[in-house]
């Protein structure tokens, strides 16, 4: 059995302002309406896979389990970081997870922020793979260069034709010249940091090459505990795993390394110009998403999050419009994007981290308007959900109804209220809210008070 390991850790900086840390690239729906994350998932259905596990960051437990849901797919496990570690130690603990399904597993790491346009030839590609990992060896995939591209690594490979080769070396992001020589070659192909293995080879690699690294990821797992459908590690337990990769932790160590060549019209999106890339475009080559127009442009991406964007008399230009922000840019500097974001981080922007939209467990929050001593914001309760028992120091609450029906309890005593009805929470009051009917109720909330930041709750049960 294949236990998938799909993993769920970046930001995708380069994707701002869509891309956030709280909502980062592989969770958003401009695929058709449906995200990465869950294209990812679905790639890895079928008889020849066991239900996924899905080691992501704490911050996006909803967001997965959301997508999941969505996706129609049960996990394994839903493993939740308390922090960033890289990829050597999630390997580690997919090794460990999977040998306690099956000691004989086979484990797929892969990330879910990769787009593959020919998923039979990806699949393939593992199948070719497969007997390799059950003898024992760690299968790497690469992507065979179309262009000398200089962000990724290489993997060179030893001579042959086999559909499995030997790995001869890893190498850094070539510079242009030696990506030209990278590509004349035909050895070298890009390292897409997905790998197949089994559960025991990886585990033995682990104590060889990296034993501190894995007691300390035995440690941690030691202290897994269930949060509803998640599950947590201690914090003080995972912090001290080393951040290191699994490339440089056991790929350039081990010499049981071996690679499976592939051409599946593979793309990391690592920029808005990739994304421009693998977009259907009309004849003057412009792709939009969302409510977008172009007029007398060529080889333009626009995308509006709310609202029009109108592209005129343009080439080669990015347009990103969400509700709080606007990138433009020619589509030449689509990297620079990390710049801007790392200037906007030093001055404490929060654009960076947060979208206007928050996803919660019970549905989302989404900021509509806000100044010193007021903020509104529109909700969405899902059917069945609710927020717990809680109250408020510094302040006040007023809910309008906007559709649906919702239960609201202030001080005890509950009442339904459906659309255009409204309620008041005074300051300290205790309150909660359920929406016991079968379809989303959208409210307004309207904050005042001292201060309005999200820790002013106590929570009553």
């Amino acid at each position: 059995m294949i236990f998938p390991c799909i993993l769920s850790g970046g930001i995708g900086s380069r994707l701002w302002p869509l891309s956030r840390k709280d909502r980062p690239k592989q969770f958003l729906p401009i695929f058709n309406g449906e995200s990465l994350f869950q294209k990812t998932l679905k790639r890895v259905q079928g008889k020849a896979f066991g239900a996924p596990i899905v080691i992501g960051n704490n911050n996006h437990r909803f967001l997965m389990g959301e997508q999941l849901a969505e996706t129609g797919v049960e996990a394994d496990t839903i493993l939740l970081e308390p922090m960033g570690r890289n990829t050597a130690a999630p390997a580690a603990m997919a090794a460990l997870l999977a040998s306690e399904r099956d000691p004989e597993a086979l484990v797929l790491l892969l990330p879910s922020d990769h787009l593959i346009g020919e998923e039979d030839v990806f699949l393939q590609a593992i199948d070719d793979a497969s007997a390799a990992a059950l003898s024992g060896q760690i299968v790497t995939f690469g992507i065979t260069p179309h262009e000398p591209n200089t962000g990724y690594g290489y993997i060179q490979l030893e001579d042959g034709a086999d559909p499995v080769r030997k790995v001869a070396a890893f190498v850094e992001k070539p510079d242009l010249l030696t990506a030209q020589k990278f590509l004349a070659d035909h050895n070298y192909v890009w390292n897409a940091g997905i790998f197949l293995y089994a559960a025991k080879a990886m585990i033995d690699a682990f104590e060889t090459h990296q034993p501190q690294l894995m007691s300390d990821v035995r440690a941690a797992l030691a202290t897994r505990s269930k949060d509803l459908d998640f599950t947590r590690l201690d914090t003080d337990a995972f912090a001290k795993i080393e951040s290191i990769s699994i490339d440089y932790a056991i790929m350039e160590r081990a010499s049981n390394i071996s690679c499976v060549p592939m051409a599946p019209q593979w793309d990391d999106l690592g920029s808005w110009s990739a994304i421009w890339d693998v977009l259907d475009k009309d004849p003057q080559g412009n792709s939009g998403l969302g409510d977008t127009r172009f007029l007398g442009s060529q080889n333009c991406l626009a995308y509006a999050d709310d609202g029009l964007v109108s592209v005129i008399g343009l080439s080669d230009v990015l347009v990103i419009s969400t509700r709080d922000s606007v990138l433009v840019a020619h589509k030449d500097k689509a990297q620079d994007v990390k710049k801007i974001v790392e200037a906007l981080e030093n001055e404490g922007r929060e654009e960076v981290n947060a979208h206007p939209r928050a996803y919660k467990l019970w549905g989302w929050t989404e900021r509509i308007n806000s100044g010193d001593r007021f903020s509104v914001q529109s909700m969405m309760i899902k059917p069945g959900k609710g927020l717990t028992l809680q109250s408020h120091l510094h302040r006040a609450e007023h809910w309008v109804v906007v559709s649906g029906t919702v239960e609201i309890t202030i001080e005890g005593k509950a009442e339904l209220l459906t659309e255009n009805q409204s309620a008041f929470v005074p300051l300290g009051a205790q309150h909660k809210l359920y929406n016991p009917g079968k379809i989303p109720v959208r409210m307004i909330e309207v904050q005042s008070g001292t201060y309005l930041d999200a820790d002013d709750i106590l929570r009553h049960s």
